[in-house]
Parts: structure tokens; sequence; C-alpha cells
């Protein structure tokens, strides 16, 4: 099973974006007055930036403020241009990035419907409290590849007869680059070189850019081969041929995104907490910040990150164009503020800060052709960051943000109402969960699946999102200690690359409210079965990929154990289900649990 609340947040999403704000109505120029700015490139240590109708009228403007303007004092402060994260998947939670000055988000596989109503919220000027999207749509994989795990039916690809029409395709949806997924290694079918360069070459046919996710070297080095215009990732690892690659990236004219952000989660590793400071976790709230606390990795392995921060580096020195981009919508990352974490991982895998700066705006806007955006320059757009300190001296300054400008409309407004939503929702939190002495949390029989916590247990099926696998739960005779099993006899169908039926257990009062089990170490249950293997899941609030740990289930009782920890991605104190499921390959299964309990040892 995978993230099932994915397509409940994508109509969510859709329906909240149908009533976005009225157009911008500008009220009077601004003059940022006396202020460090990076222009994008450069610093300079002193000017003023004026701008009106969403437009930068002067980078350098000298003289008396014009009648009427309002004045932002910039002693001590720097002026940015709005930040571009180059990585996201931008499925839920539009209203973030601005709020921590990331004023356009280039999304790497999002849902055609948000990417549509996106487009027409810019076409109309009606996405001023939004970031911009710039987005590859529907990415390219094979069938059962990677992206196809999310519960959403999308188009795959097995050869390369079939590239062109599928790249024409997506650029009829709307896709602005083609995104291509080749990743040996990880568990997925991948597509076969001849396929990903034959998608390249459709790209390319028609005037689009094609960027591929990749998860080693090897693959890294025949997709740029290949002619692939850009990495979208940086890969996990101890050693790389740092030089030998960034050599053939600078001669096939590619650009890479490293997204250090994310290879931090998959490393288990936080290379600083963000929501330590609370400028910017009082902009989160519980459900914002469950996504940061969660980790791919089960336990700290930091000198995986040794390969990428020296690919980085060579990379810069090479003179390749790196990209700031943080991979935003997976465990261990959020949209907007995560921005703020890569800018700073950069700096750690060596460039220095103003190439980080230059990575998060001027960069991005060129190596996707974005227009005249990235930069404060004249006739650029009002996309502005205002921030104490200088960052080209201490990249941590960009957390200290003063302002944000979106298409030269303040963003002030939409923080503070944010920042008193967060302090309001607090007073709700979750609470630790009060279990019984023994821990048990099942309570089954003929008449009843309760538990002494939550609302109990109940079937969990694909159903709602288009599947078609069913089950049938039934309590069966005491076992010797007196606990009642619980039988679940599922059929699973095809249909799904990531099809499940099996049992649900919400300890919420609510269905999917969570609960802190931050003082639950193990998950401890008895299971006996048809010998096949099993997958026992756990989803918390926020995070949309639950985490998941195998078990077998073989033809006598035994007892398993299994460590919370171990459940990679989710957040122990906002658990808001956790699952024991068939699946995902089609087919019957049947198997039992009895005496399910949660230990704090």
């Amino acid at each position: 099973m995978k993230p099932t609340t994915l397509e409940r947040l994508l109509l969510c999403a859709a329906v909240v974006a149908t009533s976005s704000a009225a157009p911008i109505a500008f009220a009077a120029p601004t003059l940022v007055k006396d202020v460090r700015v990076f222009d994008g490139q450069a610093v300079h240590e002193r000017r003023s930036v004026l701008f009106d109708n969403g437009v930068i009228l002067d980078a350098d403007f000298r003289g008396a403020a014009p009648s009427g303007a309002r004045v932002v004092e910039g002693a001590g402060r720097t002026l940015l241009p709005g930040l571009i994260d180059a990585h996201t998947h931008a499925f839920r939670l539009s209203e973030l990035p601005v709020l921590f000055g990331v004023t356009t988000q280039i999304d790497m596989f999002t849902d055609v419907r948000l990417l549509k109503k996106a487009k027409d919220e810019m076409a109309q000027g009606r996405n001023h409290q939004h970031a911009d999207l710039f987005s590859a749509g529907t990415l390219v994989t094979a069938p059962n590849g990677h992206g196809t795990q999310f519960g959403v039916p999308i188009p795959t690809i097995k050869s390369p007869r079939e590239a062109q029409a599928f790249v024409d395709a997506r650029i009829a949806e709307g896709s602005d680059f083609i995104k291509i997924v080749m990743e040996s290694g990880y568990g997925f079918p991948s597509l076969d070189l001849a396929t990903a360069k034959a998608v390249i070459d459709a790209a390319h046919l028609r005037g689009k850019l094609a960027v591929v996710h990749i998860g080693n070297e090897k693959d890294a080095r025949a997709v740029l081969e290949a002619g692939a215009d850009g990495l979208v990732h940086l890969f996990p690892g101890e050693s790389a041929d740092a030089q030998g690659l960034a050599a053939l990236a600078r001669q096939k004219g590619a650009f890479v995104i490293p997204t250090f952000t994310v290879l931090e989660s998959m490393a288990g590793w936080r290379g600083d907490d963000l929501l330590a400071t609370p400028a910017l976790a009082g902009l989160l709230d519980k459900d914002a910040q469950a996504p940061l606390k969660a980790r791919y990795g089960n336990q700290a392995r930091p000198a995986r990150l040794v390969a990428p921060r020296a690919v980085a580096a060579a990379m810069v020195k090479a003179g390749v164009p790196v990209l700031a981009g943080t991979d935003a919508g997976n465990p261990g990352t959020q949209y907007g503020v995560s921005m703020h974490r890569e800018l700073a991982a950069l700096v750690e895998a060596g460039l220095t800060p103003v190439q980080a700066l230059a990575a998060a705006t001027s960069v991005p806007a060129n190596a996707f052709k974005l227009g005249r955006r990235g930069r404060i320059d004249k006739g650029y757009k009002a996309d502005l960051l205002l921030v104490e300190g200088n960052p080209a001296a201490d990249i941590l300054a960009t957390r200290r943000i003063v302002e944000v400008w979106k298409d030269g409309a303040s963003a002030n407004g939409l923080r503070e109402g944010q920042r008193q939503q967060v302090a309001k929702a607090q007073q709700g939190s979750a609470k630790a969960l009060a279990l019984p002495p023994d821990g048990r949390i099942s309570q089954f029989s003929d008449k009843h699946l309760g538990s002494p916590v939550g609302i109990g247990w109940g079937p969990s099926t694909d159903s709602f999102i288009g599947g078609k696998s069913t089950v049938v739960l039934a309590a069966g005779p005491a076992l010797a200690d007196g606990q009642v099993p619980l039988a679940i006899n599922a059929k699973v169908a095809p249909g799904l690359p990531y099809a499940w039926a099996g049992v649900a257990f919400m300890p919420g009062a609510q269905p999917m409210q969570s609960v802190d089990l931050g003082a639950v170490k193990t998950v401890r249950f008895k299971v006996r079965g048809d010998g096949k293997t099993y997958q026992m899941i756990a989803m918390s609030q926020g995070v949309q990929i639950p985490g998941t740990k195998a078990f077998m289930a073989g033809p006598e009782w035994s007892e398993v154990s299994i460590p919370l920890s171990e459940l990679k991605g989710i957040d122990p104190a906002a658990v808001t289900m956790l699952g024991f499921n068939a699946g995902p390959q089609p087919g019957d299964y049947r198997f039992e649990i009895a005496d399910v309990r949660l230990l704090a040892q």
C-alpha cells in the first residue's frame, strides 16, 4: 500500500484552487531604499529598488521617492530575487512557498488537473498568493516504475517507438518540459536506455527540455551521454568519480539539481533542524511540520552524502550549472521552508553563499528558460525577498525574512494570517495516546472488532482510488491464551501498481485523526497464514507516503516485533493509522493476526 490519501488531497486541492484571490490591485509603487542587493548574480552593497504593477522599474533608483510610493528601509538588510525551487512535487499546500520567499516552483510531477489550474491562475493574474508553477506534468516512466506508486493511475511507456506520441501527449496536457525516470536498483522497473534516449530526442524535436531522474552514477552517465539536458537528482553513496561526471556534464552542456534535502532524508540524517527556528516553525501547523520530522532512512548514515557533495562541488568547479531544488513533497521536506536548508546544504557541499543564492534564482531561471524572473533588473518580475543581514556572507540569513513580494504585492499579510492560524491550531494538537498497561490494542470477537483506544479496526482496500480489491474480516476461535484472532481473507485485483486489501486500525477518536505514539517503540503481534509476504504500514499526519515493513505469515503461529522506527518516513507523534495488508501482486490471500500490542520497549 502506498499513499492512500493522495487522491483525496488532489480533489481538495482542486477545490481550494477554484477560490483563488482576485487579481492584484496595485495602490502605489514600492521603493526599497538603501539596501544591499543580490541581483541574481552579484552583490551590490547599497542600492534602492523601485517596483510597481508587478514589475521592477529601476534596480538602481536614485533621487527622491515618487509621490505616494511606499518606502521600505533597507539598511542592514539584503534584497534578493524571489527564490526558485527547481525540484518540487506540487500536489498540495500551495499556500506555503510564498510565505518562505519561494515565488516559483519547478515541478517534476503533479496531477494534470492541478497543473492546468495553476496555469489558469497565472494567465489571469490571480496567482499572487501562490508560487508560479512550471511543470513536467506527468513524468515518463515504465509500467509499475517509479512514479506509479502513488495510487493515481498515470500513462507509462514500454518502448522507443512510443516515445514521440508519449511526449506529444504530455505537451498537449500542458507540460512545460519532459521529466524521465531511469532508476535501476531501487526495486522499481525502469526504462531502458534506448527508450530514455528516444524520449529525450522526442522532447528535443518539439523544442522541450528533457531532464532525468536517476539513482546512481552509472545511470547518470548513460543519460548524459544520451543527451539529457539535466539531472534532477544526484545519488547517495560513499564515493563517485566526481571530476569525471562533472567533465561529462560540462561537455554535454547539462545542468544538475542535487536535491540535498531529500538525499539527507534518504541518509536518515538531519543537517539542521528548520523547526528549531521559531520564525520558520511558527508558519507551519502540525500537518505541515510532520514531513520535516520524518525521514526515509531508519538510521543516520551521513557517509551516503559524501558522493553527492563531492559531485556538486566538482560540477560548480567545472562550470556546470547547479540548481537548488528540494524535492518537496517527500518525507524530510516541506514546500518553501526546505529551500533554506537546501541553500545551506549547497554551501556545506562547497558552493560559496553567492553561488548558492544564484542556484536558487538566476541559474534555474536560465536553465529552464523561465523568462524575466530570477534577477533584480529593470523589466523583471517583482518577485522579491527581503531579509535581515547578509546571506552572501552567511547563508543562514535567508531565514531571517522581513518581507516577501509576489508580483509586486506584499505577502506580509499572508504571513501574519498564517502565523495566527498556526498558533490557534497548536491549542488542539495531538495528545499522547493513553495505552492499556499491557499495550494490547486488539479486542476481536465475532460481534466487534474493538480496541481499548481509538475507533478500532476495519477493512481497508484500494477501492476509493478505483481499485477492485476486496477483503472479508472474520474473528476466529480463541487461542490457548484466550486471544481471539482475526482472519483477513483478501482478493487483490489487478489494475493498480500498488493494489492492496487488508485491515486498518485507527488510534484517534475520529477517522484519520492523529495521535502521539512517540512513547511506542515496538508493534508486536502474532500471525499465521498461507506462507505469503504481507506488509505492516503506518501513516502519519501530513505525510502522504506510508511507512511499510514486510512480514511473512507462515502456517504456524509466530510472533513478530516491528520497531516503529523501521516504518520509514512517518512522524510517530502524529500517527493516523496502522494497517496489515496483502498486495500489491494480484491474487488470493489469507492470514490471521492476534494479540496486537503497542509497546514502549
